[in-house]
């Protein structure tokens, strides 16, 4: 039968074959077609996926929606490899959230021109009127999340207060649930390893004033030349006058310009330097020791050689030699600048002194503390010895003038203390808290552990200023000075957390009694309240910028004063995308004082990105707690916080 069919020639082996043809020559060209869509499939989605996360990292670093598109176009097309650009398109959607990461989602739209395709359909008399294919890919990149969260966190005197509902005191609460907080946070961030730094805190305790340590004391945004607006309002340097330099063993006062110098050649090394609170912390001296003599005279050695021996001295009668050291060392508190900028974050500018940071300094107020200065039994300093109920007279007035003018009055401060007179209190009342730990890395052992310290650290004492506290919480993330470990301001990505805690309402020291110079309250961060902020306003700066009265000093009108600051304090901190988060602990809804406070902390916070409340708004992120559930509320605080940084 083979051999038949081969010796056939009547023409049916060509109909076939030509029949055959056509099944066969348009599977090869949807074969060919198939395989180069497939390729260019594959290159469009690499090149797609390469533009989205090579655009991430451009938001991230700040870049503009506009310039952001344009970038992902760029890439896109110069990846495409053979393709022809003009047969694509690009379609960015960028992240909708200004705070934080958010997904960036990409879609190119690819049109494949077949080669064989057409014609394989011709064959069969099949012509599309468009051959062509629309293919369509995407790419959805999640941007990294890193974290930033600022522990702003009360360490006033109620602190030491039993928590509701507990046996253990509220600071020893505090301290638990935050460190369960940051164990939680490093825990889940140290598996993020391809991101440096994904999850920093920072830690500000506060009381009636902020510590920002006494190491930041020669930075270029401290005020060391004196010329903030409010460096002296409680100072008085012109009766340091040229005449009476004798009297100060020749050291006198010139202004030039804003800046009071030092002159006379009395001061030695430090002639011509600024007089400031810095050099009065550097200058008061008191005497620290003092050495008996048994003989009837003393040898003095004035000059030594380079062994040690003594090379010069003279003969002397007293009976006791004394030495002197500094008195006191400033201890890194500061005040609050003046309005506005005590509510914002401004970058401090010698251009703008009132934008530089003040150390505190207490005055001494009036009040001798001890009259004889120099050992002779017979009182240097006359008239009233006592201390006009003030309770920080730490120092001898120089003269017996009214009350005002002895506290003012900055002469007094180059007397030596003698030795055997104390005080309890000093320059650097109200700075009682631990100093600031700024931004560090809790995913680094070394890390975490400087800040679980920082937290065991934490003492309670004095009053509340929620205000302050909140500010410096906000300056801590920050990237502009005066702290700058904070990733950029405007990097997303990166989302920047408050988290505030405090147990009772805002309170400045109603000073009460006799108040003989007007200070009207006591001195903490915002000065005296009775006391005018520089000479040209009328008011003292805790009242500058706020609607309270002007003329009522009371604990009432101090709070409301320190809650109008609260308010404007977090009202810029979320316009500049910091996320407010707020806990009451202990508060007491039916005491006027502590429902206020709730009412202040509760419009504080901003809403949750993630959780709705009853009345399917996004919740508040404010916590009522009480000591018995303080640490449910940190663990819900730490869900929050995940669900800011997981990256999908």
């Amino acid at each position: 039968m083979f051999r038949r069919f081969l010796k056939d020639t009547s023409g049916n082996y060509l109909m076939l074959t030509t029949i055959a043809m056509v099944p066969i020559m348009g599977a090869l060209a949807i074969g060919i077609d198939y395989t180069e869509l497939s390729r260019q499939r594959a290159v469009t989605k690499n090149a797609l996926d390469a533009a989205g996360i090579a655009t991430a990292r451009r938001i991230a670093e700040g870049a503009d929606d506009n310039t952001a598109k344009a970038y992902a176009k760029d890439f896109f097309e110069a990846n495409l490899g053979s393709i022809d650009p003009a047969n694509t398109s690009l379609t960015v959607v960028l992240p909708n959230n200004n705070y934080g990461g958010g997904t960036l989602k990409l879609t190119a739209d690819l049109t494949y021109h077949p080669t064989f395709l057409p014609a394989a359909a011709a064959l069969v008399n099949k012509v599309s009127s468009d051959p062509n294919i629309g293919v369509q890919a995407e790419a959805e990149i999640r941007l990294k999340n890193t974290l930033e969260v600022a522990l702003v966190l009360d360490n006033s005197g109620s602190m030491d207060e039993k928590g509701t509902g507990t046996n253990d005191k509220r600071i020893v609460l505090l301290r638990t649930a935050a460190k369960e907080l940051v164990e939680t946070l490093a825990k889940q961030a140290s598996q993020m390893k391809q991101i440096d730094k994904p999850v920093q805190f920072s830690l500000v305790p506060f009381s009636a004033s902020v510590n920002i340590g006494p190491d930041k004391d020669d930075e270029d945004w401290m005020d060391k030349l004196g010329i903030s607006p409010m460096h002296h309002e409680n100072y008085d340097w012109s009766k340091m006058t040229y005449a009476n330099r004798a009297q100060l063993g020749d050291r006198w006062a010139e202004k030039v310009g804003d800046v009071w110098y030092k002159r006379g050649d009395g001061w030695g090394e430090t002639k011509d330097q600024p007089l400031t609170r810095f050099s009065l912390y550097a200058d008061m001296l008191i005497e620290s020791g003092r050495e008996e003599v048994p003989n009837s005279s003393e040898y003095i050695c004035t000059r030594y050689r380079n062994n040690g021996t003594c090379r010069s001295g003279y003969w002397t009668q007293p009976d006791y030699t004394y030495t002197t050291s500094r008195y006191a060392t400033w201890q890194g508190c500061v005040e609050a600048r003046p309005y506005p900028y005590n509510t914002d974050d401004t970058t401090p500018s010698s251009g703008t002194p009132a934008t530089l940071y003040v150390p505190m300094f207490a005055p001494d107020e009036a009040g001798n503390r001890w009259q004889d200065i120099d050992h002779d039994g017979v009182n240097d300093l006359v008239g009233d010895n006592s201390a006009y109920g003030y309770s920080n007279s730490w120092w001898a007035d120089w003269d017996n003038s009214d009350a005002l003018t002895r506290q003012k009055d900055t002469r007094k401060y180059f007397r030596v203390k003698p030795y055997g007179t104390s005080s309890s209190t000093g320059p650097n009342m109200s700075c009682t808290t631990a100093p600031i730990t700024p931004l560090t890395d809790v995913t680094v052992l070394a890390g975490k552990q400087t800040i679980m310290d920082a937290i065991d650290a934490m003492r309670p004492t004095n009053n509340t200023n929620v205000p302050e506290g909140t500010a410096w919480g906000w300056r801590t993330l920050s990237s502009n000075e005066p702290f700058t470990e904070g990733r950029d301001n405007n990097e997303k990505g990166n989302d920047k957390v408050v988290i505030v805690l405090t147990d009772g309402a805002n309170v400045y020291g109603d000073q009460g009694g006799t108040d003989s110079a007007g200070n009207k309250s006591t001195y903490a961060a915002y000065g005296y309240a009775g006391q005018k902020f520089a000479s040209t306003e009328p008011t003292g700066r805790l009242y500058k910028g706020t609607s309270v009265s002007k003329t009522t000093y009371t604990s009432s009108n101090y709070q409301a004063a320190l809650d109008e600051h609260m308010r404007a304090i977090c009202s810029n901190a979320k316009g500049s995308n910091v996320l407010m988060m707020t806990v009451a602990l202990d508060l007491d809804e039916t005491k006027t004082a502590d429902k206020k406070q709730i009412t202040e902390l509760k419009s504080c916070a901003s809403d949750s990105r993630f959780r709705k409340g009853p009345d399917g708004q996004p919740a508040k992120l404010f916590w009522n707690a009480t000591g018995a559930t303080l640490s449910t509320v940190f663990k819900e605080i730490a869900d929050e916080l995940s669900n800011l940084r997981i990256v999908g």
